[in-house]
């Protein structure tokens, strides 16, 4: 069986999280973390000591941002993404973030039990900006089917 995977990466407007331009974005990363993990279909995401993503920095670059997180089926993920109080900081994205690139985000499978590393994440978005969608790297508005067991 499979679980669908996905990173979200954002350059923030601020120098780093700690900028007072990112204070509202950031005093919520608890309470939708929260969100998150209490969601239906949630099965792991991404965090630190601290409980959340922010100390991960890939790129070595502060204003970098990413979010990793493994879910149920892409209904579980697209509900927690659209339908709850985390719609509201993609609404209002502009306010703390530049725009990122072709793609932001990416969705791909991965087999049940398994959880993807950021490198492996990286590269599926950076082929979704290259190359758009497929079964490799895809997006909500073009899904594809996890593969045959």
């Amino acid at each position: 069986m499979y679980q669908l995977a996905q990173i979200n990466v954002a350059r923030m407007i601020g120098v780093n999280i700690e900028d007072p331009v990112m204070k509202e974005f950031s005093d919520h990363f608890d309470t939708v973390n929260q969100l998150a993990e209490e969601s239906e279909g949630f099965i792991w995401r991404l965090k630190d000591e601290e409980d959340n993503a922010t100390s991960f920095n890939p790129f070595n670059d502060e204003q970098v941002i990413i979010n990793l997180s493994v879910w149920k089926n892409k209904e579980s993920l697209e509900y927690f993404t659209y339908k709850t109080f985390h719609v509201d900081f993609i609404r209002r994205r502009k306010e703390w973030f530049q725009k990122y690139g072709k793609a932001y985000y990416v969705l791909w499978w991965i087999k049940d039990n398994e959880y993807p590393t950021v490198e492996e994440a990286l590269e599926r978005l950076e082929y979704l900006q290259k190359n758009g969608p497929s079964e490799f790297a895809f997006n909500f508005q073009r899904v594809f089917q996890h593969p045959k067991v």
